[in-house]
C-alpha cells in the first residue's frame, strides 16, 4: 500500500527538499528550492539538469550518504542526503546550504521563513546578522571616535574667540614650510588704540572688534595662507610661497584700510588701526620661527614709531641678527 505524500507538511519541515521519482525526475520541489531555481519549479526535470554532483564521485545519488552538490543555474553550493521512501518508490532529497553560502542568503531574497525551524542555517543566519550589526556598530563607533579626534585636534589648533589658528597651529605651519624648503613671509600685526576700546566700551566691545578684524584678515589673504591670533590683539599672517616685498606692502595696505573703518557696537563706535611688520624666509640661510618672529616684531615696532597704521619689512641690517 502506497501512502500518499503530504507535500504541505513536507514543505514546512523541509522547504529545500526535492522528491525524486525512481527514474530520477523531480516530482516536487519545496518552496525554498523553487526560489533558488529562479522561482520556476524544476518539477518534471531530471535531477542532473538541476544539480551537479561533486561528492561522492559518480553519476548517481547514493542513498543515506552525505552529498555535495551545486545548482547548475548559479553554482550555489549545497549539502544533501537522499532517503528512499519505499523500495522502488520515490525518494526525498533534503538539501541545505554550505557554510560558505550563508553570508549570501540575503542577496538571494531568502529569509527565516524559507527555512525549517530546526535548520542549522537559522543559527548561522542569526550569527551572520549579529556579526553584521556588530560590525555596523563598530564602524559607527570608529566614525564617532574619528570625528571626536578631528574635533579635538581642530580645537587644539584654534583660537576660540576668533576661529583663527592659534600659536600651536602657527608653529606647526611654519615648521612644515621650513621642512619643505618653501619660501614664505611672516607678518606680525597688532591693533593701535585697542586698549581705549576696552576701557571705554568694555571687553565685549573689544571681543567684537577682534572678531571683525579676524574676518578682515582672512578675507584679504589667500586660502593657502595662514592667519593666527597668538594673544590679546596680536595676529600673525604666514604667506605661503610669497616673498615679494611689493606684493606684501599691497596686501598690508588693504588690511590696514579695512581695520581703520569704524566699528559699531551697541550704540558706540570703536576706532582702531593696525600696524604690521614683516620678514621673509629668503632673508635667512636657515630660517626658524623664533628668529623670524623676533625680526618681524622689530619691523612692527619701527612701523609704530613711524606713525602707526603702517607696514614695515625687516631692514637688511637686522636680518640674521642675534
Amino acid at each position: 500500500m502506497t501512502v500518499p505524500i503530504d507535500y504541505r507538511a513536507l514543505d514546512r519541515l523541509m522547504p529545500m527538499a526535492a522528491v525524486l521519482s525512481g527514474e530520477g525526475r523531480i516530482l516536487h520541489a519545496g518552496p525554498t528550492l523553487t526560489k533558488l531555481c529562479g522561482s520556476r519549479s524544476p518539477r518534471g526535470t531530471a535531477w542532473r539538469d538541476v544539480f551537479a554532483l561533486h561528492q561522492p564521485d559518480g553519476d548517481e545519488l547514493a542513498p543515506a550518504t552525505r552529498l555535495h552538490l551545486s545548482l547548475r543555474r548559479d553554482g550555489t553550493r549545497l549539502r544533501g542526503v537522499l532517503m528512499p521512501m519505499a523500495p522502488g518508490g520515490p525518494s526525498v532529497l533534503n538539501l541545505a546550504f554550505g557554510i560558505s553560502e550563508v553570508a549570501g542568503i540575503g542577496a538571494r531574497g531568502l529569509s527565516r521563513a524559507d527555512f525549517a525551524p530546526t535548520d542549522m542555517t537559522l543559527d548561522l543566519l542569526y550569527l551572520d546578522e549579529a556579526k553584521s550589526l556588530a560590525m555596523a556598530e563598530t564602524r559607527r563607533l570608529i566614525g564617532r571616535l574619528q570625528s571626536a579626534r578631528v574635533a579635538a585636534e581642530e580645537q587644539a589648533f584654534t583660537d576660540t574667540l576668533t576661529g583663527l589658528k592659534n600659536r600651536r597651529a602657527l608653529t606647526h605651519v611654519v615648521s612644515r614650510l621650513i621642512a619643505q624648503r618653501r619660501p614664505f613671509a611672516l607678518t606680525i600685526g597688532d591693533l593701535d588704540h585697542f586698549k581705549e576700546v576696552n576701557d571705554s566700551l568694555g571687553h565685549a566691545a573689544g571681543d567684537h572688534v577682534l572678531q571683525l578684524v579676524a574676518t578682515a584678515l582672512v578675507s584679504e589673504v589667500r586660502m593657502v595662507d595662514t592667519v593666527a591670533r597668538i594673544g590679546g590683539d596680536e595676529f600673525v599672517l604666514v604667506f605661503d610661497n610669497l616673498d615679494d616685498p611689493g606684493g606684501l606692502h599691497r596686501i598690508a595696505a588693504r588690511i590696514i584700510e579695512r581695520i581703520q573703518r569704524p566699528i559699531q557696537f551697541e550704540g558706540g563706535t570703536c576706532r582702531v588701526s593696525g600696524s604690521f611688520g614683516t620678514t621673509m624666509s629668503s632673508f635667512y640661510e636657515a630660517p626658524d620661527l623664533e628668529t623670524m618672529m623676533r625680526d618681524a616684531d622689530a619691523a612692527l615696532y619701527s612701523a609704530k614709531v613711524g606713525g602707526r597704521g603702517r607696514h614695515g619689512i625687516v631692514p637688511a641690517g637686522r636680518r640674521e641678527a642675534g
